[in-house]
């Protein structure tokens, strides 16, 4: 079962996948979020999430079978008191809902994009491994 901290439903999923997805980086210079899944005895390349001007987050170190939604009205507007950005900014990100079996979380971002490939968990393979984008939202 998927956690759904606030009763929104599961509708309007916007990506999912049943791998699992760790905290791989966060680089506050550039307001980067990189939550990876790595190669495993099913899987033989990286699946990545990377949001991209991230202006507030919360986050477990790990979910297992993702979802990312849409926040709900409510959630929304939680995560953007809680970001305390200024009310002009606001409509200039996207709040999104992380959800897995065990857990929830969410990340307010201007871009979110899933990209797959490479075979290489800490990308040391000389430089950039080839990735295809497999989904992709932005504000």
């Amino acid at each position: 079962m998927i956690s759904d901290p606030d009763g929104a439903g599961l509708s309007a999923v916007l990506f999912r996948s049943e791998r699992t997805f760790k905290v791989w980086r966060y680089g506050v210079g550039h307001s980067q979020l990189l939550l990876r899944a790595v190669p495993d005895d099913t899987e033989t390349t990286c699946l990545d999430l990377l949001f991209e001007g991230v202006r507030a987050m919360q986050l477990a170190t790990h979910y297992q079978s993702l979802e990312l939604h849409p926040a709900s009205e409510a959630e929304a507007q939680r995560i953007l008191e809680f970001s305390g950005l200024a009310p002009i900014w606001r409509e200039r990100n996207l709040a999104l809902s992380l959800r897995s079996r065990s857990t929830s979380g969410f990340v307010l971002c201007a871009r979110a994009t899933a990209l797959h490939g490479g075979e290489d968990p800490f990308g040391n393979h000389g430089g950039f491994e080839e990735r295809d984008v497999v989904w992709s939202a932005r504000r």
